[in-house]
């Protein structure tokens, strides 16, 4: 299952539910053995299971109607900054997330796989089924508002 961390992410960031996301991720690894036979059929299996976990959350998401509730990653730095600036950061980096999470769908899903997944835009268009140029205006547009929303926050909390 060397897929299993990136699906749990999606799942995860899409769904705000980390035992949701579990099932989830299991559901999608259960669906993909069903279809065994069937996979040479498909190039990229990791676009194919991004995709299946993003349609299957969406899926839950719409059924119970749910809005997005809360976040529940948490941040860990690499490197070791002083308790302030632990806090700092981490405070940030929640603002962030509750930001992205307030984004539309797509901007959500298309920033959540560009800047958290690390995916290149090429395979974002696998995984979502956008045109590329939608990918990159959408992109630039949801990174855009969490620009400034931090900043508008910022500058209230300096003033």
């Amino acid at each position: 299952m060397p897929l299993k961390h990136k699906l749990f992410r999606l799942a995860n960031r899409l769904l705000s539910n980390g035992q949701e996301a579990e099932d989830t991720v299991q559901e999608i690894y259960l669906k993909m053995w069903n279809m065994r036979n069937e996979l040479e059929k498909y190039d990229n299996h990791e676009g194919l299971m991004m995709t299946m976990t993003r349609n299957l959350c969406l899926d839950k998401l719409k059924s119970k109607k749910n809005k997005y509730p809360g976040i529940n990653a948490h941040y860990k730095s690499e490197n070791t900054p002083g308790p302030h600036e632990q806090t700092e950061l981490k405070d940030t980096v929640e603002r962030v997330k509750q930001v992205i999470q307030m984004l539309p769908e797509q901007q959500k899903t298309i920033v959540h796989l560009r800047d958290v997944e690390g995916y290149e835009l090429e395979e974002i268009v696998t995984v979502t089924g956008f045109s590329l140029n939608y990918v990159r205006v959408n992109l630039s547009r949801g990174r855009k508002k969490v620009r400034e929303t931090i900043l508008k926050i910022h500058s209230y909390e300096t003033n």
